[in-house]
């Protein structure tokens, strides 16, 4: 059974979560300027306080450059190591069924739907 008290206690823990992770998205850009002008703006740091320890972790990720990894690969003659993907282009297929060129039947079983459900609560105000 779902009661007003339930409700007006959602709205408003909601509405701490949003205040709390402004506060703590203010504090982590505090920590982070702390750690650039003290160690640098790409090195890890610590420091002790309190009995609290703050640690700055400095995470690299690596991907290659699309465009110019397969320019280099087809240069090396190493074109088994580039993924050819074949996608239906919605845009495309949209604007071919508003020009009459395709009808949306032809793509019977074809179409995935999904769903996925969001609560909201707010207050309402008379009018």
């Amino acid at each position: 059974m779902i009661t007003g008290e339930m409700l007006v206690k959602y709205y408003e823990l909601n509405k701490k979560k949003k205040e709390i992770e402004l506060e703590m998205n203010q504090l982590k850009d505090t920590f982070h300027h702390y750690f650039d002008d003290q160690v640098g703006s790409n090195d890890k740091g610590e420091i002790t306080i309190d009995g609290y320890k703050l640690q700055r972790q400095i995470r690299k990720t690596e991907k290659f450059n699309e465009e110019e990894t397969v320019k280099r690969l087809e240069e090396l003659q190493m074109t088994d190591l580039i993924k050819v993907v074949k996608k239906p282009d919605d845009i495309k297929i949209k604007s071919a069924i508003n020009l009459g060129l395709i009808k949306t039947e032809d793509f019977e079983g074809c179409i995935l739907s999904t769903t996925s459900p969001a609560i909201t609560v707010k207050p309402v105000t008379p009018r």
